[in-house]
């Protein structure tokens, strides 16, 4: 008989992408590091054995921060920041370059760890889950233990999980007790632990609502569950206004969905300087090539094919274009991507320095496996005709 209560897990690896490079560089424990140099930020080994890492405050160009360690955060330097910034404020950190083939290596085993206690578990990305409980033996606190110690097992690495009611709470508590956190949630602790809260914790109120809402005088979840629906509708419209009565109450009904298929992959590089269409043809068709490449890589690997090839520019001034063009049949060939790809970019006004580049394959399905079978990629240019 399926349970009538409902356990819901959120489990989220903490600073992720930082605790894999640890296990990498264990002298750097305590340390603040920060994740997202380019090649120059790789450690060079000395004669002696001992390595010579890279300094924040030696980084030039404009990069994002991908992931800190606590050690860092609390300097403020956090993920997205731009590089430049966290360099002023914690010019000593340790830089270290991004290697997710690695994240993605300790991504599937922590995964596989909690495998074995359940196959109810919605993937939310490379360092994160929801997991339904409701039909796993055991009280709440003993499988929190239990699934992190295999998960720690599995990667020597902690993470931390909220056992609640529904996904709402869920995500909110993983992250009320980090690092190597354990919280248990109950619809009594909604006034005590939630209601406190900035509403912006909440998943679903962004930066664009919360500043609407202070403006309201509304401030935590708190001032959300005891303001005025009127007002609230007054503002926000109704639907959106019956969303935020619903999470401020900590209801939540949404399902743990097992499994979702993608609906695009993509791939894209913010360059580290400007490039010119024109001036820098061979290195955009390089970096070109190398997208349509990791984008082909990737739909093989999870395979998928694709019907519908577009690309992104984003130009000096920050304006964005896209364009799309949709195949005779779905495909995972990279140069058949880099063709439709190219036809793309044929379509946009290369008059200026570019900052960004993306290639994005939508319209996914499920591929057989003699569309999974890779060609080598052609060396044409698709800049080749700027004039």
């Amino acid at each position: 008989m399926p349970s009538a209560i409902r356990r819901i897990a959120h489990l989220d690896m903490d600073a992720f992408y930082a605790s894999v490079e640890l296990l990498r560089y264990p002298e750097l424990r305590g340390k603040a590091v920060v994740i997202g140099g380019g090649r120059n930020a790789t450690p060079e080994t000395l004669p002696d054995g001992t390595r010579r890492f890279a300094r924040l405050r030696d980084y030039a160009g404009r990069g994002v921060v991908t992931t800190s360690t606590y050690e860092a955060r609390a300097l403020g330097v956090f993920s997205a920041m731009g590089m430049m910034k966290a360099a002023q404020l914690a010019p000593d950190a340790i830089l270290l370059p991004t290697d997710f083939d690695s994240y993605r290596h300790y991504s599937r085993l922590f995964k596989a760890a909690v495998h074995a206690f359940t196959d109810q578990i919605e993937d939310r990305g490379i360092d994160e889950i929801y997991i339904d409980l409701s039909d796993v033996p055991g009280e709440p606190a003993e499988l929190g233990m239990r699934i992190k110690q295999a998960v720690r097992e599995a990667t020597r690495l902690s993470c931390s999980i909220c056992i609640a009611p529904n996904k709402l709470l869920a995500k909110i508590g993983s992250e009320l007790d980090k690092p190597d956190g354990l919280t248990l949630l109950t619809a009594a602790d909604i006034p005590l632990r939630i209601w406190p809260l900035p509403v912006r914790k909440v998943n679903g109120i962004g930066p664009k609502a919360t500043e609407k809402l202070a403006g309201l005088g509304i401030a935590t979840v708190g001032d959300l569950a005891h303001a005025d629906l009127g007002l609230l509708q007054s503002h926000f419209g109704r639907s959106y206004s019956a969303w935020l009565a619903e999470i401020a109450q900590g209801r939540d009904e949404r399902s743990v969905v097992v499994s979702s298929e993608p609906k695009s992959m993509s791939r894209e590089t913010t360059f580290e300087r400007d490039l010119h269409p024109r001036q820098d043809r061979q290195a955009l068709s390089g970096i070109f090539t190398g997208l349509c490449q990791r984008l082909a890589e990737d739909l093989r690997r999870k395979g998928y094919v694709g019907r519908t090839v577009g690309v992104k520019l984003r130009y000096d001034d920050f304006q964005t274009v896209t364009r799309d063009l949709s195949l005779p049949e779905p495909t995972a060939d990279a140069v058949l991507l880099r063709r439709a790809a190219t036809e793309c970019v044929k379509r946009v006004a290369l008059d200026r320095r570019i900052r960004l580049l993306g290639v994005r394959v939508s319209a996914l399905t499920v591929a057989a496996e003699n569309d999974l079978a890779p060609l080598p990629v052609q060396g044409e240019l698709p800049f080749d005709e700027t004039g």
